[in-house]
């Protein structure tokens, strides 16, 4: 194995708990061989030292980062100046020097005494500020305080070290929904769709699928780094678009239209893939009931004839404007469908990315859903006050275990394994303990009612009745 070699990380300092996890899968999609200390993470800090091979695996690292801005070989770093200085070898190359403050501000002044700070190293080379063979760097970072009047009068750690590249966080900005032909109320914020295409490891000829495509937001930004994508939706309307904007004018828009191979309706409990279908990955942002309803083809009315219905002698369901009859799909039952259909689906390797809501007080790491096939890779919270998203990542490390898992085959199937430590297996219009008393089940009107309240419950589940009882509770507060 080669030597490794220090660099720095500058990260964007926004959602920092994503940050690592993007880091390690990039390191995975382009086999870069990454060290660091998990210790030395800091949240409110952009800078990180991690060790890899070379300049080529460093610019590999970051090439595609969203949450980086630039890496640095790390010529020396420490928390005075003359610790820098004592770490830090010449060169004779042209060069152009550039110092950078966190959590503080440099005047010009300040500036060119740090950078004749370093004027021992004897530089044979010219300064050229436009076209600089060399461009270094010294950046301070004085942390943050918070509801702290003035910043720190020193700063908490000092680095220098050589430019080598920077992220690709201008993609950001070319997929900003601001600026998007088509968008709904679903539509995911761009940073963090690129982030999840990181995540899912999309590449040149991989082909991701979305199950809950909605506007179509994954689909293109996977493409953008090479992948083939397709989508599914139970409502056709939000795949079509209106007039003409859609999720085909999108890809047109951001000229992936070659790889954004089709979008399909169905649901995805009663799907037409074949069983030897394999996806590279499946990414997607499952319905939670807050800005658009979960559901499911199925009854709300189990008790309700199951006759076919005629108008004019004509089967109901044979007529060309027939919909079928839809219910609630609880949260709960939604992941046990989705992990399930990635455990079949996806090729050994291959990466599920999903979103959870769940309320934060009632959130454990138990609530991660489970698979024999499946292993979890990372768990990055979102925050939104009472409540919050996370981004799961799992990677199916072998060949799908059948026979149990199977969420919506038969709501009297007793026999379900659970997908939680809890013991709580789910089926169709119910949920049911490893004993086959019902955890989850609906009312006359088809909402789901909680029927246990002796057996502790994952924090999304009933998840869309607690989001909007506690917006109801914050508004009789205010009022």
């Amino acid at each position: 194995m080669s030597a490794m070699n220090k660099y720095l990380i500058q990260f964007a300092q926004s959602h920092e708990e994503f940050r690592l996890p993007e880091l390690d899968s990039l390191a995975k999609l382009y086999n870069v061989s990454l060290k660091y200390n998990i210790q030395d993470y800091k949240k409110d800090s952009p800078f990180f030292i991690v060790e890899v091979a070379s300049d080529e695996a460093a610019t590999c690292l970051v090439k595609r980062a969203i949450l980086i801005k630039n890496i640095y070989e790390l010529w020396g770093s420490g928390e005075t100046y003359d610790q820098v200085h004592a770490q830090v070898t010449d060169s004779n190359q042209t060069f152009k020097f550039i110092v950078k403050a966190f959590g503080s501000t440099c005047s010009a002044e300040y500036q060119l005494r740090v950078i004749n700070s370093f004027s021992y190293l004897g530089f044979k080379g010219p300064i050229d500020l436009k076209n600089p063979q060399v461009l270094f760097s010294v950046m301070e970072d004085y942390g943050i305080e918070l509801n702290a009047p003035l910043p720190p009068d020193y700063p908490c750690a000092i680095y220098f070290g050589r430019f080598i590249a920077s992220g690709d966080r201008d993609l950001i900005q070319t997929y900003n929904v601001k600026k998007r032909n088509y968008i709904g109320n679903t539509t995911m914020d761009a940073e963090l769709s690129l982030i999840m295409a990181n995540q899912a490891l999309a590449a040149p000829g991989k082909l991701v699928y979305d199950p809950f495509v909605g506007t179509g937001s994954f689909l293109v930004t996977c493409a953008q780094f090479g992948a083939y994508t397709l989508g599914s939706d139970i409502d056709g309307r939000q795949i079509r678009g209106q007039g003409n904007k859609s999720i085909k004018t999108n890809a047109q828009q951001y000229n992936v239209h070659g790889r954004v191979l089709d979008n399909l309706v169905f649901d995805i409990c009663h799907h037409p893939w074949r069983e030897n279908l394999w996806f590279d990955a499946i990414i997607t942002d499952p319905p939670y009931g807050v800005r658009a309803g979960a559901k499911t083809l199925g009854r709300r009315h189990e008790k309700k004839s199951t006759k076919p219905k005629t108008t004019n002698e004509l089967p109901a369901h044979e007529r060309g404007n027939y919909y079928p009859p839809t219910k609630p799909y609880e949260m709960s039952e939604v992941l046990v469908d989705l992990l399930e259909f990635a455990a079949r689906f996806l090729v050994v390797g291959g990466r599920l990315v999903y979103w959870l809501p769940t309320v934060v007080e009632e959130y454990t790491n138990e609530d991660i859903p489970k698979h024999p096939s499946m292993r979890l890779i990372s768990n990055s919270e979102q925050t939104f006050g009472v409540w919050s998203r996370r981004l799961i990542t799992m990677e199916k490390y072998r060949e799908n275990v059948t026979g149990i898992y199977h969420a919506t085959v038969n709501k009297d199937y007793k026999g379900l394994e659970s997908i939680y430590q809890t013991g709580a297996g789910i089926g169709v219009g119910e949920t049911r303990n490893s004993n086959g008393s019902k955890l989850i089940n609906t009312n006359n009107n088809g909402d789901y009612i909680d029927q246990d309240d002796d057996q502790r419950k994952p924090g999304h589940y009933l998840f869309r009745q607690k989001y909007f009882s506690s917006k109801s509770q914050e508004k009789s507060k205010r009022e």
